[in-house]
């Protein structure tokens, strides 16, 4: 077997309301249908869906942060660092916290959380030459500034 692509991820969300409005009127994805009152599915563009919500209730918990499971999802934004600054002041307009932004050699990035707290990375992608000649430089964290 050989996986060609990752399809989409799902989220649970206690609210999927509030959730519905940060992921299509903040980060601007796509709503393309819903089921049964408790899901929404949005597209990118190239995919039928590249992200499902899922409603579970006001009750949930939150995920313990040293559990087996998901850390963050990723977005690519643009391809420059000026797209990048357009996207942080967007989401500072919109009153989205900047949690932190890395260098990531490959890739330059910001990350914020959604009304559930789950992390989201939002990135650029740095020349892919990078990358191919040397896999390892994945492996890069460091400070980013986009002042």
């Amino acid at each position: 077997m050989q996986i060609k692509a990752l399809g989409h991820a799902v989220l649970r969300v206690r609210n999927l309301e509030r959730s519905l409005a940060f992921y299509r009127d903040v980060l601007g994805m796509r709503e393309v249908a819903r089921y049964r009152g408790k899901m929404v599915f949005f597209s990118l563009g190239a995919n039928h869906h590249d992200l499902g919500l899922m409603e579970i209730g006001t009750q949930a918990v939150d995920a313990d942060p040293g559990a087996v499971g998901l850390y963050h999802l990723a977005f690519k934004v643009g391809d420059s660092l000026d797209e990048l600054r357009a996207v942080k002041a967007e989401l500072e307009a919109s009153g989205v916290e900047i949690l932190g932004m890395s260098d990531h050699r490959v890739s330059q990035s910001l990350y914020i959380v959604d009304p559930d707290g789950i992390e989201l990375e939002l990135y650029v992608d740095a020349d892919p030459a990078l990358w191919r000649a040397d896999p390892a430089a994945v492996a890069h964290i460091g400070p980013l500034s986009l002042a």
